[in-house]
């Protein structure tokens, strides 16, 4: 009950203290008495100068009855403040607020759970109100700290927890809609607030149950949810703080959700946290994304020592909130973004790499293998992460992202790849070669471009090319997919998708246009190394069924977008060229290959002279087709590619009714109009560098022939003249048609480079095999056409590695594979 007074001290009061004691009723419970309250209200509107006594006054009598645990009283004093309040808005109103952000201190201070909640409501009205001008010297420290801690309640009755945790949310809102209007008034965004308000929202919102996995923002919770669920709140709570973020403040905003994160080790698993970026995503305004993304690619690297799981789950953080941040500003972060994610994949290579070269057995051997599965979740994050940034940037920074990925590759025997390698070793170097094509092909991915020379400059094309002379089938494959993304500017790859004869082409409505000037350019200028590393690719010996449908689409491809009528004619000559070394075999191939080859052959020429339409060509080729599938059906890719598949034992026997003939097709061609003079040239393979970089080794590169010539052993001229005329002119053209002298030139080059540098043992045992090789050569050589000597006087010593051979006549030998001196 409150303490009354007589009537002459009452007379004697201020009025104002009077009109407040006249609100409180002599029992609590019957609340506040109403015709007192408005005559309070019509006093205060009408002399605001005593609002602050007011105030005060009434902040003296709630700290009394708070003391004395009289919680009816102090219902009382708040709605008397909630209601002086929504009355006034004068100027004088300022000192009032101090007095009743006081009286709400004092109720949230207190440990009842009642009081604290009602301190809480009363601050919510107070935040709802729009003051006239603001407050720069009021400040809201001692309420972001409390309303944190209250969203952090652990009270023993859950209803109670709830309803505190519900409260302090409520308060932190309130704090934010008060404070962060104005700009002036920005204390709430310093990183002392943020650090307590947003791991409070966090906390609570981690309490969903199931975390939402919508690729698009979540709809908004309805109205009865925020009331009720304390998370549901939260993450309302939190995007309208983020909401309201701005340029200065954005990142004091978001760094305090990684610590909350890896403090409660919250990435692995990470649908927490990708459901909080998701929110930080749609939340900020669409400007602001990239500073989001530099702050996880900031912890990304702070975090580069973690487990491969934490690290695959900040990437894929990356990965969700890049897709969203794709369809809005990325901002200046693109190259930024490229190179952590490839530095942080040279790293798991390089991980991996050491993880495989320290197990051990037992125990370790499936830690490391453990261990070497979740790097590979990370190289494949990375990866995926890459690819969707990649292919939604426009085409012009796609471009430059395709150069910069290509500028990392590493390729043996150049220098000019920008990625540390030093500690990977080949498995390593090897891995992150499939890495980093593997993300260009990602980044290449529906790239359209209007002209060839846009997606394959030559600055680009030389680089990508390299890596397909590689003894790696599936590098070789990685290289063909990504050339095929910038070949294909039409979608025709899904319908040419594996090799096989195609009865009648036009029912796959391929789609194509006519060839522009620029294409034409390209393929006169670049045609010829395309060519190349499509004949090249065809005679590795470790290519698979998949090889083989890569380098037919290839070809596919370029007839469908490059080729003129001179392309055309290049083609077929590639072609033909391709049958050729299948049948006569230099290379050593497997039945396999060959057949493999032959196969090929006949589903591009198959498909090209039904794209051309001369009847009289696919005629040919349909009648070799037809020959084939009853005789040798071993040369037709349906056949050859089956798990088991009968192949010969040899191909010398076959008839040439089984194979396509160029004076055949050039007849059928040049009466059609085409140019058919070239075909009868056959078509030789440029000699470029890139042989070096490829690791190749030819089966004979240089050996010694040492002549040693007797006094009196010039031979007479009959001896001369038959030596003449077996100078192996008919060897050298059975071995090489080329003859070019810069072929020769450069396998000398590359001896001497071998020998400086390559180990004594590789050498040794290299001259070892090259002896053996060149004694069944040269027996062979000896036998056909090398006649007896003339006198013994002339003799002739031939050296290879260990090998000599004397007493033959005394000539000149020269041919590609053998020097002479």
């Amino acid at each position: 009950m409150p303490t009354r007074v007589c009537c002459c001290c009452s007379a004697l009061r201020p009025r104002y203290k009077r009109l407040v004691d006249n609100i409180f009723p002599e029992d609590p419970k019957d609340g506040l008495v109403k015709a007192d309250m408005e005559k309070l209200t019509f006093y205060a509107v009408s002399a605001p100068e005593k609002l602050d006594r007011i105030g005060s006054y009434l902040a003296e009598r709630l700290s009394r009855d708070v003391v004395r645990h009289r919680s009816g009283y102090v219902l009382i004093a708040m709605e008397a403040l909630d209601q002086l309040l929504m009355a006034c808005h004068s100027q004088s109103i300022k000192p009032f607020v101090e007095s009743f952000l006081h009286m709400v201190a004092k109720l949230l201070e207190s440990g009842e759970p009642k009081l604290q909640v009602l301190g809480t409501n009363s601050f919510v009205k107070f935040a709802n109100i729009e003051e006239d001008t603001p407050s720069y010297h009021r400040r809201y420290d001692f309420f972001v700290s409390r309303f944190s801690a209250m969203c952090h309640s652990c009270h023993s009755d859950p209803e109670i927890r709830t309803e505190i945790r519900i409260a302090g949310i409520r308060g932190i809102q309130g704090v934010v809609r008060k404070t962060v209007n104005d700009e002036l008034r920005a204390t709430i965004w310093e990183p002392q607030h943020m650090d307590k308000i947003v791991p409070s929202l966090l906390f609570n919102m981690q309490k969903i149950e199931e975390v939402d996995s919508r690729i698009g923002p979540p709809p908004s919770p309805s109205a009865a949810d925020k009331e009720e669920n304390p998370a549901v709140l939260a993450e309302n709570c939190f995007r309208e703080l983020l909401g309201r973020a701005t340029f200065g403040n954005m990142n004091n905003a978001v760094r305090p959700v990684f610590a909350h994160l890896d403090h409660h080790k919250l990435w692995d698993p990470n649908e927490f946290a990708v459901h909080c970026f998701k929110i930080i995503m749609y939340s900020i305004q669409a400007q602001y994304s990239h500073h989001v993304i530099q702050e996880i690619l900031g912890h990304l690297d702070a975090r580069k020592k973690d487990s491969p799981r934490v690290r695959a789950g900040i990437i894929q953080v990356l990965l969700e909130a890049v897709a969203i941040a794709a369809k809005g500003s990325i901002g200046p972060t693109v190259l930024e973004v490229f190179n952590t994610l490839l530095k942080h994949l040279r790293l798991s290579v390089e991980f991996e790499a050491n993880d495989l070269q320290g197990g051990s057995v037992g125990s370790a051997n499936l830690n490391t293998s453990t261990k070497d599965n979740d790097e590979k979740i990370v190289q494949n994050a990375i990866i995926q992460t890459i690819g969707f940034f990649g292919s939604n940037l426009p085409d012009y920074q796609r471009s430059e992202i395709m150069m910069f990925i290509m500028g990392k590759v590493p390729v043996f025997g150049t220098s000019t790849h920008t990625l540390d390698i030093s500690q990977l070793g080949d498995l390593g170097t090897r891995r992150i070669q499939i890495m980093l094509l593997r993300s260009l092909l990602m980044v290449t991915s529906g790239y359209k471009a209007k002209t060839i020379v846009t997606a394959l400059p030559g600055s680009f094309l030389d680089p990508l090319l390299s890596p397909s002379l590689m003894e790696d089938y599936e590098l070789r494959q990685l290289v063909l997919e990504v050339m095929h993304n910038l070949v294909d500017r039409h979608d025709n790859r899904a319908k040419l998708r594996g090799i096989r004869i195609i009865p009648d082409v036009a029912d796959l409505k391929i789609k194509r246009e006519k060839i522009c000037r620029q294409d034409t350019s390209f393929m006169k200028k670049n045609g010829q190394q395309l060519y190349r590393h499509i004949y090249l690719g065809c005679k590795e010996e470790d290519n698979v069924q998949k090889n083989y449908e890569l380098l037919y689409t290839s070809l596919a491809l370029i007839t469908i977008e490059l080729a003129n009528e001179e392309v055309v004619i290049d083609l077929i000559r590639l072609a033909i060229a391709l049958q050729d070394s299948a049948i006569i075999n230099e290379d050593n191939l497997s039945m396999f290959h060959r057949c493999g080859i032959m196969a090929l052959v006949a589903a591009y020429l198959n498909f090209v002279s039904q794209m051309i339409a001369v009847p009289a060509f696919c005629q040919h080729v349909s009648k070799v087709i037809e020959i084939r599938t009853m005789e040798a059906p071993y040369f037709l890719p349906e056949h050859i590619f089956r798990e088991k598949c009968m192949l010969p034992k040899s191909l010398e026997k076959h008839d040439k009714s089984l194979c396509f003939l160029t004076n055949k097709i050039a007849e059928s061609l040049g009466g059609s109009g085409y140019s058919v003079e070239r075909l009868s040239v056959p078509y030789v393979p440029q000699v470029t560098d890139e042989d070096r970089l490829s690791r190749r080794k030819s089966i004979v590169d240089t050996v010694s022939i040492q002549v040693d010539i007797l006094p009196n052993s010039i031979p007479s001229d009959d001896v001369v003249s038959n030596t003449e005329e077996i100078t192996f002119e008919a060897l050298k053209k059975a071995i090489d048609t080329s003859g070019m002298e810069e072929q020769e030139k450069e396998k000398r080059r590359l001896v001497i480079e071998k020998f400086q540098k390559a180990p004594f043992e590789e050498i040794a045992a290299q001259c070892e095999s090259k002896a053996n090789l060149l004694h069944d050569r040269l027996a062979q050589i000896l036998e056909l056409t090398i006649r007896p000597p003339p006198s013994p006087s002339g003799t002739l010593t031939i050296t290879s590695g260990h090998a000599q051979y004397q007493s033959v006549p005394v000539y000149e030998m020269k041919f590609p594979d053998l020097c002479v001196y």
